[in-house]
């Protein structure tokens, strides 16, 4: 299993105010807007998203870590004995994903991409 994107997640209250913010600051661009994320970056690959609050899961992740084998991950983090707080799911904006907490009590979501209907 390789990583292949690691992201951090802000949860705000203001999602339009943020995201002007953040544009405003960081220069960098909307890639993409599901309405409670969104996720902007620039052309290096430099990525923030900033959420509401997680459309599927039961709480908001600290940080998005894209992997190239989602079921190895899931193995891994089983094996550690860690809690998993959102199961293995395909959601339906193209995204295969689970949260785990780790000991420390920060939320990873663990995906890979799928298909899209967006």
């Amino acid at each position: 299993m390789q990583v292949q994107r690691v992201v951090p997640n802000l949860v705000v209250a203001d999602l339009p105010r943020a995201v002007s913010e953040h544009r405003e600051v960081l220069g960098f661009e909307v890639l993409m807007d599901h309405g409670w994320i969104v996720t902007l970056g620039d052309a290096a690959g430099h990525q923030l998203s900033l959420m509401t609050a997680d459309a599927s899961a039961p709480v908001p992740p600290a940080v998005s870590v894209f992997v190239d084998d989602v079921e190895e991950a899931l193995r891994r983090v089983r094996a550690a004995g860690l809690q998993i707080v959102h199961p293995l799911t395909d959601e339906p904006w193209g995204v295969t994903r689970f949260f785990y907490r780790d000991s420390q009590g920060s939320v990873i979501n663990v995906g890979t991409h799928t298909s899209s209907r967006f």
